[in-house]
């Protein structure tokens, strides 16, 4: 499982990174690998303001539907539109090309709640 020490996770299998005000999300390595290939992804509108935990989009795979949710609070500034035609960029770079959404994010102090990767790691590994 990869899993970056620069970014942090939510339980639900969500990464985010953090540069300035705006944030990066997408699924992390262990969701994509869990759900097998992935042939569509639901993604927010831009300008849909979010909080944390509400359900944004959803990704479909050949094994199973997934939702996606927000990590944190914050309006929805860029989706990453190549996914409509290369939904498996999900698969192959999920931490770079199969990101998702960027977010303005409203309230940083959310960001502290989030999990690190040594934490992510665990919370997969009691799953299994």
């Amino acid at each position: 499982m990869n899993t970056p020490d620069d970014l942090k996770y939510t339980s639900e299998h969500e990464w985010i990174k953090v540069e300035g005000e705006v944030a990066t999300v997408g699924i992390t390595d262990y969701a994509q690998d869990a759900l097998g290939d992935v042939t569509y992804v639901e993604l927010p509108a831009v300008g849909d303001e979010v909080s944390a935990g509400d359900e944004v989009g959803s990704v479909e795979s050949s094994k199973a539907a997934s939702s996606i949710y927000a990590p944190v609070d914050g309006t929805v500034a860029e989706i990453n539109e190549a996914l409509d035609d290369a939904p498996e960029l999900v698969n192959d770079e999920p931490y770079s090309a199969g990101w998702m959404y960027k977010l303005t994010v409203s309230d940083s102090g959310q960001l502290a709640k989030l999990l690190d990767a040594a934490a992510y790691e665990e919370a997969c590994g009691k799953e299994e």
